[in-house]
């Protein structure tokens, strides 16, 4: 994949009528762009998402790790990404080993995955609410690092503050800084991708915790969950779903994150009261 490619920028521009005071004036708009991800596991489909087209690499291992289609990064083998007429294909493929290289006609979607949407055309009521493994540990973190990282996510979101249209979903460290972010405009996509990202980087989700610019529906708690992430912080809302599913994963939801404010729904022992002053 080339990162110059006009398929692959995420955002594009188009000639808008801006209306201001009763008066019109003709302007380039900065908009963000949504297409059909085809995601191919050696040849066979397995669903297509509506996605931004950027940080495809991230965003294939992400859906493959969080849909179980691989267990490890080590099994996905090879990744072609392939620009089309009506979208972008990622060719990936996946050892024999794989959920991914098994893939049949009762495991294929019957829908395409909307940008609102993480499992649509799911078949079975148990691959739709599945229940992970309990995360690990963790960390603690104080209500200072989170307010740090709430912070910092403002400004690192390109994308967003050029269209206003996109989720982010960032991983920060113990003190609250920013060490990764990625954009979409589905929030579970953007996840996906900041999971891919994190373990194309080797980083141990027990040295961190996730924050995301959108309600915590179960899925989110799901991927998360699957990461093995511990801590999950929403901007928005969660879901009673997302609060039992996060309540049996041991894992920490927090939601209304805002400045000065937050909802802490399960297992806050990881949200810490504020670090003890050195002596002067």
């Amino acid at each position: 994949m080339n990162p110059s490619d006009e398929h692959f920028q995420g955002v594009v521009q188009r000639s808008v009528e801006r209306w201001r005071d009763g008066a019109s004036t003709p302007v380039e708009d900065v908009v963000a762009e949504e297409v059909p991800v085809a995601m191919v596991y050696n040849g066979r489909t397995f669903a297509v998402m509506m996605a931004t087209p950027h940080d495809l690499d991230d965003f294939a291992l992400g859906f493959s790790l969080t849909e179980r289609l691989i267990a490890d990064p080590s099994q996905l083998l090879q990744l072609e990404t392939h620009a089309l007429l009506e979208g972008i294909e990622l060719a990936m493929r996946v050892t024999d080993n794989a959920a991914g290289a098994h893939l049949d006609k009762e495991r294929e979607r019957l829908l395409p995955g909307r940008s609102g949407c993480g499992i649509c055309g799911t078949r079975e009521l148990e691959d739709a609410v599945r229940h992970d493994a309990a995360v690990g540990a963790g960390i603690a973190i104080t209500r200072d690092a989170l307010e740090k990282a709430l912070h910092e996510l403002k400004e690192r979101q390109p994308m967003n503050l050029a269209t206003g249209a996109v989720h982010a979903a960032a991983w920060a460290d113990a003190s609250g800084r920013i060490l990764h972010v990625r954009e979409d405009v589905g929030r579970h996509n953007a996840l996906d991708k900041l999971i891919g990202a994190i373990r194309r980087a080797g980083v141990d989700v027990n040295d961190g915790f996730a924050v995301v610019t959108s309600r915590a529906s179960y899925e989110m708690v799901t991927k998360a969950a699957s990461a093995g992430i511990a801590l999950l912080v929403a901007i928005s809302a969660p879901t009673a779903l997302a609060v039992e599913l996060a309540r049996s994963a041991g894992l920490t939801l927090i939601g209304f994150a805002r400045p000065g404010s937050h909802n802490v729904y399960t297992h806050p022992s990881r949200l810490q009261p504020e670090a003890p002053q050195e002596p002067i």
